[in-house]
């Protein structure tokens, strides 16, 4: 029994370990200056966008090239614009980082 507490435990704290690295990406890849993770600023908020394609084939790839080639028409009249300083490793993580906010 202590040695299962202590298993989830760490698990629990590689996970937590796991969600501040992608949250520091975000930060460093200025992603943070529109999105927050509970609610809208420039952009939606993450949890919206997990909300919308939850469940959705293929949406993280066409999240993945949202990112990186910048879109419109989506969330509003503002567009979203490239970022070329993301590269696609990068954008995969942070896509999945922002699809498992709930």
């Amino acid at each position: 029994m202590k040695r299962s507490l202590m298993l989830l435990m760490a698990v629990s704290a590689l996970a937590s370990t796991s969600a501040f690295a992608q949250a520091d990406l975000a930060k460093a890849k200025n992603c943070m200056a529109c999105h927050a993770v509970g609610n809208k600023l420039v952009g939606p908020a993450y949890k919206d966008v997990a909300a919308k394609y939850a469940g959705q084939k293929g949406a993280e790839d066409k999240l993945v090239q949202k990112v990186m080639k910048g879109g419109a028409g989506v969330w509003g009249p503002v567009p979203m614009p490239a970022n070329p300083q993301v590269s696609e490793a990068e954008a995969r993580t942070l896509v999945k980082w922002v699809l498992s906010q709930k």
